[in-house]
């Protein structure tokens, strides 16, 4: 069965990684909750392949930024969609993000929805 995923990838402060993870950890129950199938963020190890450009380069990073990469599956497009907008008004998803200090800035963060291919 082919899913879909929205797939993303955002800076964090190092020193704010304990937050970052402590938020995302209960938006993920949020995300399961409204229909996605799985949902998933790394923090990069190893990051540099010589002569391909880094997601540190991509995202713009300084010394002292992680890089986390995420996804959330999804049945189809279609369920991603209403998941999406079950998320987007979701009063918890508003209290949780005014009361974090995780350090998460959206405009930093490159986003994308993905079907399968391979």
């Amino acid at each position: 069965m082919a899913h879909y995923i929205d797939g993303f990838i955002l800076p964090i402060s190092r020193d704010r990684l304990d937050d970052y993870k402590h938020l995302v950890e209960t938006v993920a129950e949020i995300w399961k909750e409204h229909g996605a199938l799985d949902y998933r963020e790394y923090v990069g190890d190893d990051l540099i392949l010589e002569g391909t450009r880094s997601f540190t380069d991509l995202i713009a990073t300084n010394g002292g930024e992680a890089i986390v990469f995420g996804w959330v599956e999804f049945s189809s497009r279609e369920a991603r969609d209403l998941a999406n907008e079950k998320v987007a008004t979701d009063p918890r998803m508003v209290d949780l993000m005014n009361s974090s200090n995780s350090g998460f800035d959206a405009e930093r963060m490159a986003y994308g929805g993905f079907r399968s291919f391979v």
